[in-house]
């Protein structure tokens, strides 16, 4: 099979044959029919000291089974987060990271919805959304941040913000639902918000922060890091809230099968609509990695086997 590797930190990535793996223990075998990109796994080819295995969202049909899995079998389409090799024509996908794609969903839909949905609704979960509230939503156009508009509004948001990093991203946010859009280097954002969705971090989190209003909740999931002053958290009793969707599939997993329910059922309503920027061949995995450190991609980008 094929499986694409880099050996250095910056990459280059390259494909190589590879044999087949065997499922171990509470394992599934996928054969990939769509892989998901992630920032933090592009991230991880440009920043990391070691080299390591491109991991990440994978959906396609179980051929094999590891002793003691249960709820799935051969021929079932699956979708999962996968920790090893996923940017390949076969990986390894632990049983409790899968959950079946109902009939009629594509490969395509299932790695742009779920995984990063399940972020989306996570983070959102933990800003404690009031009916009527207004929501920021930071990388508004990104895998996760498309999803997060539309998700605010379906928990009742009475005004959504998108922030971007083009103006060009303006029109596809709106069309998501946005009512407003900003650009991230503008000065202000507009009437403030009740709470934020930051997938950015860094030095975005002071203009996040800054658009909260008196008691305002700002929610971090990104792994860019960023500091925030305490001062800046007192003088408008505002609050950062950590969310880590690992811990919820962890500790918490009735809860995350019920997200994921939901998604699926939002999904099947036409009430969410995931977008896939592009589709890439397996071969073309540096092309998709540079989509997304250029910030280019509006929705999901994925890569085809």
């Amino acid at each position: 099979m094929r499986r694409v590797r880099y050996e250095s930190r910056g990459g280059p990535l390259f494909v190589e044959e590879t044999p087949v793996p065997e499922p171990g223990p509470g394992e599934l075998l996928v054969r990939a029919e769509a892989i998901g990109v992630t920032l933090p796994v592009v991230r991880k080819v440009t920043e990391a000291a070691e080299p390591g295995p491109l991991g990440g969202e994978i959906a396609g049909e179980v051929t094999a089974v590891g002793e003691g899995v249960t709820r799935f079998g051969t021929g079932d389409r699956v979708t999962g987060l996968c920790f090893g090799h996923g940017y390949a024509d076969f990986a390894l996908l632990h049983e409790a990271m899968a959950s079946p794609v109902p009939a009629g969903a594509r490969a395509v839909d299932a790695v742009a919805l779920v995984r990063s949905g399940l972020v989306a609704l996570g983070a959102l979960a933990a800003a404690r959304p009031e009916p009527g509230e207004a929501a920021l939503v930071t990388a508004a156009a990104s895998g996760v941040g498309h999803l997060a508009v539309q998700l605010a509004r379906t928990r009742g948001a009475g005004r959504v913000v998108g922030a971007v990093s083009d103006p060009a991203k303006t029109g596809f946010v709106r069309g998501l639902g946005a009512d407003h859009v900003v650009t991230y280097g503008e000065d202000g954002w507009g009437a403030p918000v009740d709470y934020a969705l930051d997938a950015v971090g860094g030095e975005l989190l002071t203009p996040a922060l800054g658009a909260l209003a008196p008691g305002g909740r700002l929610v971090a999931y990104s792994s860019g890091g960023g500091t925030v002053r305490a001062y800046d958290l007192l003088v408008g009793a505002k609050s950062v809230i950590g969310f880590q969707l690992a811990r919820i599939a962890r500790g918490q997993p009735e809860l995350y099968e019920r997200w994921r329910e939901e998604l699926w059922r939002l999904f099947a309503a036409g009430e969410i609509e995931p977008v896939v920027h592009g589709e890439f061949a397996l071969a073309d995995a540096a092309k998709a990695h540079g989509e997304i450190e250029a910030r280019a991609n509006r929705g999901k980008v994925v890569l085809i086997p």
